[in-house]
């Protein structure tokens, strides 16, 4: 996530990558983004913030910049598992996965979901695969998404690709389908709860370290209230006014 108020001295902007546990939304780790660098190289220190029975046996969802060679290699040899979608990034495994015979592979699951102003579809494909370019792939999933506002007559639409390294009998058409669409609800809600309700986007904050602690601190505050039960981090902040329902809050008296 960018913390597009705060700027280092050289005029370059701060981005902080997390990890995010899927369902509560908690985050697990966080990490600064180095300057003249991206978030790749990162991401094996920030999963090597968390314990092996954390990570072991996990599923683990990244955004498309994530899918290299090396971070699958990673996973498996942490005994996590991953789902990774493909965009065109990734010239040849995108290739690999456009020329799949998906004409004759069946839907084989299907998700019709209304809300915030929307209707939205998705019809899920799912091919077992072997000898793809990446690491322990097993299987591609093809998702197509439509989506319509209330009262259009024209939808749009998007197709994504993505893979995961579980096999067709430990995960199902249904549970990849989603994991992927987890990935999408934690980023969504951790973003905008941050930018929201504690106005990240908008803080001066600039001197050394400080962007990066202060996004720490406000997960630990948003997640303490998750833990403790509430779901609109605005209201639990309201309700912790006092000093000693603060302490309390985190187990101390």
């Amino acid at each position: 996530k960018c913390l597009r108020s705060a700027k280092r001295p050289d005029g370059s902007q701060v981005f902080v990558l997390s990890a995010v546990r899927h369902g509560d939304g908690i985050t697990l780790a966080s990490r600064e983004i180095r300057a003249k660098t991206n978030e790749i190289p990162e991401f094996q220190p920030l999963l090597d913030q968390l314990d092996d029975a954390d990570l072991k046996g996990a599923v683990v969802t990244a955004d498309a910049l994530h899918a290299q060679r090396d971070h699958a290699t990673y996973l498996h040899e942490r005994g996590a598992h991953y789902l990774l979608t493909i965009k065109n990034n990734q010239r040849n495994q995108a290739r690999q996965l456009h020329a799949l015979p998906w004409k004759e592979i069946p839907v084989i699951h299907r998700d019709d979901a209304r809300g915030h102003g929307r209707h939205e579809q998705r019809l899920v494909q799912v091919v077992t695969v072997n000898g793809l370019l990446f690491p322990h792939a097993a299987q591609v999933l093809r998702i197509q998404r439509r989506r319509r506002l209330y009262g259009a007559k024209k939808w749009s639409s998007e197709t994504v690709y993505a893979i995961t390294d579980l096999p067709a009998e430990e995960a199902n058409a249904a549970e990849i389908a989603s994991w992927a669409r987890g990935h999408w609800t934690v980023e969504n809600t951790v973003h905008w709860c941050r930018d929201v309700t504690f106005n990240e986007d908008k803080s001066q904050a600039r001197t050394h370290n400080t962007p990066s602690v202060l996004a720490a601190i406000r997960d630990l505050i948003r997640g303490a209230l998750k833990l403790a039960g509430y779901v609109n981090t605005a209201a639990g902040r309201r309700a912790h006014t006092e000093r000693t329902l603060v302490l309390s809050l985190y187990g101390i008296t």
